[in-house]
């Protein structure tokens, strides 16, 4: 099992480039980086992590494809990742072209993460229904993997649409940039897994240990072959939980970092040398 590390990169917090390469010296596996296009003003969702106001990290989140591409020229062997993107926000043609172009820069180090989103103002501005945002994520992550699959590429679902396509850079990585759903257990999460996804990003450790037999058994009754990656994610990690996740069969869990200046995360990370020693990339 490989641990990562997730982290809000933002105009004040350590240069995510060089948090990159620190990780990567340090031993981790891989860097997954957050996404809000913006925050609207009016705060009318409430904010589902906690009471209070919102983080400031939230409002000042930087582009991830955009960081990453960065990272990639800083690194050799840190896998690249979105934890989340926000895909349904998202222009699918031109973002497909992105992530694509960052896993050919990156040499094949791309990990593309989505998520269904929480901010309801936040989507709507996109012109992305709350009540619609599944479908929307489907669309939108499916017409990508068919430009970055096929070289004439024809999509055609609710919210996307295209005949014959021609679209390049393909990615590295084929037949897709791996791709992870990140939320909550249940049968809609797990119906998406298996459609069109490679594994679950659970954020927090309750009912993993349930969940995962009920996503193998649908992994198999669809006919995929092989198992589903399980990478819990936002971890504040113990020994005894990442041995816990160990043994349940994690590929990866990626450890969360709090987003401070510089100095403050080096010693975050150096606080998790242990952890990085029992479980190396």
């Amino acid at each position: 099992m490989k641990l990562g590390i997730t982290m809000f990169a933002t105009d004040v917090a350590i240069d995510p480039i060089e948090l990159a390469v620190e990780a990567e010296n340090r031993g981790f596996a891989s860097l997954w980086l957050p996404e809000h296009t913006h925050i609207p003003a009016s705060r009318a969702t409430p904010w589902p992590a906690g009471d209070g106001q919102l983080p400031t990290k939230y409002k000042r989140s930087y582009d991830p494809p955009t960081v990453l591409a960065a990272c990639a020229h800083a690194t050799s062997t840190l896998r690249l990742g979105s934890g989340i993107s926000l895909a349904a926000q998202h222009d699918p043609i031109s973002y497909a072209k992105v992530w694509a172009t960052l896993d050919q820069i990156s040499n094949g180090r791309a990990a593309f993460g989505v998520g269904y989103g929480w901010n309801k103002e936040e989507m709507a501005d996109h012109g992305v229904d709350y009540a619609t945002r599944r479908a929307h994520v489907r669309d939108h992550v499916m017409a990508m993997q068919a430009l970055w699959t096929d070289e004439e590429a024809t999509f055609q679902g609710d919210f996307v649409s295209f005949e014959r396509a021609l679209a390049w850079p393909k990615p590295i990585q084929q037949p897709r940039i791996p791709t992870y759903i990140g939320g909550g257990a249940g049968p809609k999460m797990f119906d998406a897994v298996v459609e069109f996804a490679d594994g679950w990003l659970p954020i927090g450790g309750a009912g993993v240990r349930a969940a995962i037999p009920v996503l193998n058994e649908a992994w198999a009754s669809a006919g995929r072959s092989g198992a589903p990656s399980v990478v819990p994610f936002g971890v504040h990690p113990e020994m005894g939980k990442l041995e816990y996740y160990a043994e349940l069969g994690c590929d990866e869990v990626v450890l969360d970092v709090e987003s401070l200046p510089r100095d403050e995360v080096l010693r975050i990370l150096d606080g998790y040398a242990d952890f990085v020693a029992a479980f190396p990339a």
